[in-house]
């Protein structure tokens, strides 16, 4: 059996499968993913990137990233420090936040690869339409959470599965860099994993494609 990527729990079965991939729902955090063997070599994953054309200044991207900026903006204080994890080659959301008189640190594997950045805290940290690539996802946001100073947030914006026969259909499915997807039941688990270390959580679902995690101070 493969173990799960966000949990690490060996107990999952196959979901659905198409012509080029399998994916495998996680009978313990029910997050379904694309095991390593269906993932894209780096520069195929990179060229792949390329191709994406987001601009900060067209009207409707800032509409679409508002959907993340602006509940987490309503959480931050003035001047807060954040970190814009898997900010891509153009990273609009951190020039949102910036605008709004916020310090923003920017990573990326491929576009911005310093990770000294994950060596430091901060008061909010966003991925936008990234935690659908992370191919260890559990590791990743463990390190963020470490990252995050108490009275901090964590804001994920990606979509979300619902059931089997729409997943059958879902457009998300079709890009050959989303290998890691995301229910409610996905990161309620994450919350209550960092609850028995010892934190105090908030949990927040922000409509069908975003979610805010509180650490409390």
């Amino acid at each position: 059996m493969l173990a799960c990527p966000l949990c690490g729990d060996a107990g999952n079965t196959v979901f659905h499968s198409d012509r080029t991939r399998e994916y495998r729902l996680c009978g313990t955090c029910a997050f379904v993913f694309v095991p390593a063997a269906f993932h894209l070599p780096w520069l195929e994953e990179r060229a792949y990137y390329d191709l994406h054309e987001n601009h900060v200044d067209d009207p409707g991207y800032r509409k679409f990233l508002g959907r993340l900026f602006s509940p987490m903006q309503r959480r931050l204080a003035a001047s807060s420090r954040g970190l814009d994890f898997g900010c891509g080659e153009a990273p609009a959301l951190a020039v949102l936040f910036r605008e709004a008189g916020h310090t923003v640190a920017l990573y990326d594997p491929h576009y911005a690869p310093d990770d000294t950045v994950l060596s430091k805290t901060f008061d909010f940290i966003v991925l936008s339409e990234v935690a659908e690539h992370l191919s260890a996802p559990g590791l990743e946001f463990d390190r963020l959470w470490d990252c995050l100073e108490p009275g901090g947030w964590i804001g994920v914006m990606t979509k979300r599965v619902r059931d089997r026969v729409a997943f059958r259909t879902w457009h998300y499915v079709t890009d050959p860099t989303h290998i890691g997807f995301f229910s409610e039941t996905s990161f309620q688990y994450l919350a209550a994993r960092w609850r028995w270390q010892g934190a105090v959580v908030e949990l927040v679902i922000e409509g069908p494609d975003v979610v805010l995690i509180g650490k409390s101070a």
